[in-house]
């Protein structure tokens, strides 16, 4: 049992307390649906969070109902110089199928590539949100953070989940964040009760917009989340 005063326990109890209230106050959509990037490193390290997040994503279709309808896209990067993006998915059996096919491979991170894409796809039509699931950045951080600055203009924030604890990692993926208007936060592997509260979160705030977080009791982690969707970014 972890303890109550360590750093993880923590976070895992800010994460847990924040999401919580998110899921159970959502506001209504104005738009009548949202659209979602589902981002991961697929990596050969990453096999573990994927077969997580396979197992965990269909409940991003089920926190939406009622509230308008959903629409998510996989992209995921592995091996060399290999980056994939599937079509728009509105239920949770394609993406079931398409995240079951894929098999994680070694080779170094394409963040930059992966907004390049969202942003396109952004540009034909609004993303509502990009989540990014990952441990590492391998990349010039300034080159990142300028496609970050980017998204911030066009209004697509970026939901950073990052598992484990680099500290190059939780450095850019922060700059990042702040840059889009987005927000990051770091999860425990060992814990997918966490990571699945995240992805629902953000499913939530794709779908529902800022109200679902604005409408929330006042708790740590929302007052961290709500400074990070609100701060300026510079």
């Amino acid at each position: 049992m972890n303890d109550p005063k360590s750093p993880v326990a923590r976070n895992e109890q800010q994460v847990a307390d924040f999401l919580q209230q998110v899921n159970k106050h959502p506001s209504p959509s104005k738009n009548g649906g949202g659209r979602l990037i589902f981002a991961l490193d697929a990596t050969a390290s990453r096999q573990p969070t994927w077969d997580t997040a396979c197992q965990l994503q269909a409940d991003m279709f089920t926190q939406t109902r009622g509230l308008g309808q959903l629409q998510i896209k996989l992209c995921f990067y592995r091996g060399y110089d290999e980056l994939r993006s599937s079509p728009w998915h509105q239920g949770a059996d394609k993406m079931v199928r398409a995240m079951s096919a894929v098999t994680c491979l070694g080779g170094h991170t394409q963040i930059g590539r992966l907004l390049d894409h969202a942003l396109d796809q952004h540009r034909q039509q609004p993303v509502q949100a990009l989540v990014f699931i990952g441990d590492c950045i391998e990349e010039p951080i300034d080159d990142l953070c300028q496609r970050a600055g980017e998204c911030g203009l066009r209004k697509l924030p970026l939901f950073l989940f990052q598992e484990g604890n680099n500290t190059t990692a939780s450095n850019g993926f922060a700059q990042m964040a702040r840059l889009s208007g987005g927000a990051h936060c770091r999860f425990d592997p060992g814990s997918p009760e966490q990571l699945s509260k995240l992805l629902n979160a953000v499913a939530v705030y794709a779908t529902a917009g800022q109200q679902a977080l604005e409408r929330l009791a006042p708790s740590a982690a929302l007052t961290q989340l709500r400074h990070q969707l609100e701060k300026p970014r510079r």
